[in-house]
């Protein structure tokens, strides 16, 4: 590879940006007004894939997990939504059921606003009706940017690449190296590169081998940061 897949992948930074920090002052106070707190426990679900849209979240504190289940079972990790971020506006705003599943990695604290009030609130604020198409935006050209990279990298170097983002986006400097702070399963981990949760056990045994990771339950700390970029440019 000619570029530095960790850095064409994550999109830049524009994708990164939650939608309520793009929002004006008056128009977040305004919007998480209209709504009511909501909180959930690690591991509870926030939205259900297919289920009716009556609501939109905005994500106040902790982190959650966006999936989605093809018919035969298989489930991908499509995202992580943090503090700022808002769930379930597509659906909000086309009528549509859900296209995903959003699950709390750790305790959350949300606002949920009826969907009536939040196509209200757009329609009276053309400048968050314009960064919430932003928003968007940002995400699908992200995405795109995801799977152009992704179909030139090996399963090999796909996980490397994930490792690195997530080390970037979600690490933590311990004693030991940079430990993921959000809790994903090996399943979890698969469906982001759309590997085998057995393929991700046999990398994670590799890379424990080579002494570039250590791991526990839902736990990952990465040792070797050099030796992921290594495999991440490899192709």
């Amino acid at each position: 590879m000619t570029t530095d897949a960790s850095n064409a992948m994550d999109g830049g930074l524009d994708d990164r940006v939650p939608f309520l920090a793009r929002l004006e002052r008056d128009d977040r106070a305004l919007l998480l007004g209209l709504g009511n707190p909501l909180h959930f426990a690690a591991r509870a679900p926030l939205i259900h894939q297919q289920e009716p849209s009556s609501h939109v979240l905005l994500i106040l504190h902790g982190w959650t997990k966006v999936t989605a289940s093809a018919l035969n079972g298989y489930q991908a990790l499509l995202a992580l939504r943090g503090p700022g971020d808002i769930v379930g506006e597509s659906s909000a705003l086309t009528g549509r059921t859900r296209s995903a599943t959003v699950t709390a990695l750790e305790p959350v604290q949300a606002v949920a606003v009826e969907c009536e009030r939040f196509k209200a609130f757009l329609a009276d604020s053309p400048h968050a009706a314009l960064q919430l198409l932003s928003l968007t935006s940002d995400r699908t050209r992200a995405a795109d940017r995801r799977r152009l990279e992704f179909a030139s990298l090996t399963v090999r170097e796909r996980f490397a690449v994930l490792l690195l983002d997530l080390a970037r986006s979600h690490g933590r400097r311990t004693a030991e190296g940079i430990e993921l702070a959000v809790p994903l399963s090996k399943q979890e981990l698969a469906g982001s590169i759309g590997a085998s949760r057995e393929m991700v056990q046999r990398l994670l045994r590799e890379l424990r081998e080579r002494e570039a990771v250590v791991t526990g339950r839902r736990t990952l700390v990465i040792l070797r940061p050099d030796i992921l970029r290594r495999l991440s440019s490899a192709g």
